[in-house]
């Protein structure tokens, strides 16, 4: 049975140059248009089967929110058919449904009425909801005074224990320590056995996790949808300005071509809007990442997995006794772990000017905690001492650990089973 069915929906919103043109637009006798038409989201047409939990990504603006909202009752499409199955409970973003004049415990009330409940249906509810708030004495306080981290409590809380059929996420939960959210997360585990979720969320982590199903939104349409780890994967290379499919396409056509050519050819280019540093009397032209098992280019990693690193360099100088490596990141910046020919003894004695050389790191994938990291490569020339930045690309690759260990690390991490060549 479906719970959601959406066919053709598009949002159109009107974009003035100046507020007095849609004064004028309305009042001008022959309609003259002044707006130009904005797409938030265009034909968009996808099923929800009744007890799924379907995961939703795409970057910022790509229309999620837009659809969401529109599926809640907050927006009005412009046009298309949406039917939903079922009561429906949604924790869209921070402040929505929620009056901040009125108290915590008035505004439980006032979300209990707005969803359809009775007075009485929520006195036997309350307990569970504030048990699970964890809020205090701030329950009877005006919600103007809470923080984010106790604004989202309480909206979760509303949400998840008024038995909705089907239940709507929008992101909210980025905002909550991570002792609440790892609460949350195990309250949608538990829901969504025999319930409707639909999870908007940045963490590939937890859509690779908690979903049965993907749909990727980009700039109001969709791109893709489908198993949850394939589906992130493209979304990942997206992101990075990889052509997956280009890719795929290469290696598919050409079987007996030897897998090193293959990435020399297909190395991805570097983003003109990266920081870098350096005299570029050599220069960083390309970085890929793959999966050494399946030859693919990957930005999902679990510790222990396999891992080649191609990065292409050009020279503009002769250059003496380069240097290549890269270093590992956290979202901090935090330094995690880090590599170069140099460190090991894998010396280049000579780069001439004009020439462009692949080289590879081959290693293990380290045990890091699960999360967002950046690669960051590097070419020089001297010693590990005594060196010249020629090039450093700061975060050049976007990747993720999906399953690492789950604490934190404290210090350097060394590269375990790590090999270099120079393949041209």
């Amino acid at each position: 049975m479906l719970a959601i069915e959406v066919e053709n929906l598009s949002k159109i919103y009107k974009i003035y140059e100046k507020p007095i043109d849609r004064l004028k637009e309305a009042l001008h006798p022959l309609r003259k248009k002044l707006h130009k038409e904005f797409y938030a989201l265009k034909n968009i047409s996808f099923q929800v089967e009744a007890g799924q939990t379907v995961g939703i990504i795409g970057k910022n603006g790509s229309g999620k929110s837009t659809l969401l909202k529109i599926l809640t009752g907050v927006l009005t499409p412009s046009s298309g058919n949406i039917n939903i199955k079922g009561r429906l409970s949604a924790l869209l973003e921070l402040g929505a449904g929620f009056n901040p004049e009125l108290t915590g415990i008035e505004n439980v009330y006032l979300n209990g009425a707005i969803l359809g409940y009775s007075k009485e249906e929520i006195n036997d509810k309350l307990k569970d909801i504030l048990d699970f708030a964890d809020i205090g004495e701030f329950i009877n306080q005006p919600v103007k005074t809470y923080s984010s981290g106790m604004f989202v409590r309480l909206a979760f809380a509303v949400a998840i224990n008024v038995d909705p059929d089907i239940l709507i996420v929008d992101e909210a939960l980025a905002v909550g320590d991570i002792r609440f959210q790892q609460k949350c997360f195990r309250k949608i585990e538990e829901f969504k056995e025999n319930k409707t979720v639909l999870f908007v969320s940045h963490d590939l982590s937890a859509i690779n996790k908690f979903c049965d199903y993907a749909i990727w939104i980009n700039d109001g349409c969709i791109i893709d949808y489908g198993e949850p780890s394939e589906v992130t994967k493209k979304y990942q290379a997206f992101m990075m300005g990889s052509n997956l499919n280009k890719y795929e396409d290469n290696i598919n056509s050409d079987e007996n071509r030897n897998i090193n050519d293959q990435f020399i050819d297909n190395i991805d280019s570097i983003d003109d809007n990266l920081d870098v540093w350096g005299d570029n009397k050599a220069i960083i032209t390309g970085i890929s990442l793959i999966d050494s098992n399946t030859k693919n280019k990957n930005s999902l990693f679990k510790a222990g997995q396999k891992a080649s690193l191609y990065i292409r360099v050009k020279y503009n100088d002769n250059i003496n006794n380069p240097i290549v490596g890269f270093t590992i990141k956290d979202r901090l910046g935090n330094i995690v772990t880090q590599s170069n020919s140099y460190i090991l003894e894998q010396y280049l004695n000579y780069a001439e000017k004009g020439t462009i050389v692949c080289y590879k790191f081959d290693f293990t994938f380290p045990n890091l905690k699960r999360g967002i990291y950046t690669i960051s490569p590097a070419v020089a020339s001297g010693t590990q001492e005594d060196h010249v930045q020629h090039c450093w690309i700061h975060d050049a690759l976007v990747i993720q650990v999906i399953d690492g260990q789950a604490y934190d690390l404290q210090g350097f991490i060394f590269l375990e089973d790590i090999n270099f060549c120079s393949l041209s």
